[in-house]
């Protein structure tokens, strides 16, 4: 298996940045970066990063097309999987957005931010989407629901990233969720289970605690 991550390209994700991102901390360490539509480029990575954005449905439907799916679910079983924005919700067993089925690889439903006639302390109505900079605070996923994911190494509690969604991840189960954040309900911003994890947010857009998070996944170790 080579030194090299794997973004998944299926048409849906932010590649560009995401690679520039990756590209950027994995100087001097040895790891190549590719963006490749290619299953078989996907198994033979050491790591591989799935990055989604637009409609749940649409990506889903896309991963499929493109013959990715089967490359990724290998992935998620034998190696490092981080997923981005709709990477992450992917994850799930079934989004409300369209009524759409996902991987299955984390028990949970994705769901659609109901807000009307909440208020933010300043007064102002929530918007939906959520877009903008929150703080996200590390809350397990890792052996105990009360231990800090390694992936949050050096990444402060309560660090700015930044989010563009009208959907959020709700795990079945405590101990997959990775970090919270709040935003007129507290969601699960971060997910985990054994070699995944994933996000919400968009680290790439994230500045420096993003990049720490993308360079922490070129050294994980599950």
């Amino acid at each position: 298996m080579s030194r090299t991550v794997a973004i998944v390209d299926y048409g849906m994700g932010n590649l560009r940045s995401v690679s520039q991102a990756v590209q950027h901390v994995a100087v001097g360490s040895g790891v190549s970066v590719l963006v490749t539509s290619d299953p078989d480029a996907v198994q033979a990575a050491e790591r591989v990063v799935l990055p989604g954005q637009g409609a749940m449905r649409d990506c889903m439907h896309e991963l499929q097309r493109t013959g990715l799916r089967e490359a990724v679910l290998d992935a998620a079983a034998t190696k490092p999987l981080m997923g981005v924005c709709v990477g992450m919700q992917m994850l799930l067993d079934h989004s409300e957005e369209q009524d759409t089925p996902g991987l299955g690889l984390i028990p949970g439903r994705v769901k659609r931010f109901r807000l009307e006639g909440l208020r933010q302390a300043d007064g102002s109505r929530y918007k939906v989407p959520q877009m903008g900079w929150n703080q996200a605070w590390p809350t397990g996923g890792g052996a105990s629901s009360w231990s800090r994911h390694p992936m949050w190494a050096d990444v402060p509690d309560g660090a700015w990233f930044y989010f563009v969604h009208s959907f959020y991840a709700d795990p079945a189960q405590a101990e997959h969720t990775a970090a919270h954040t709040d935003y007129g309900v507290r969601l699960s911003c971060a997910v985990a289970r054994d070699n995944i994890f994933a996000t919400q947010f968009h680290p790439e857009k994230s500045a420096d605690h993003g990049l720490l998070l993308y360079r922490n996944f070129l050294h994980w170790t599950p």
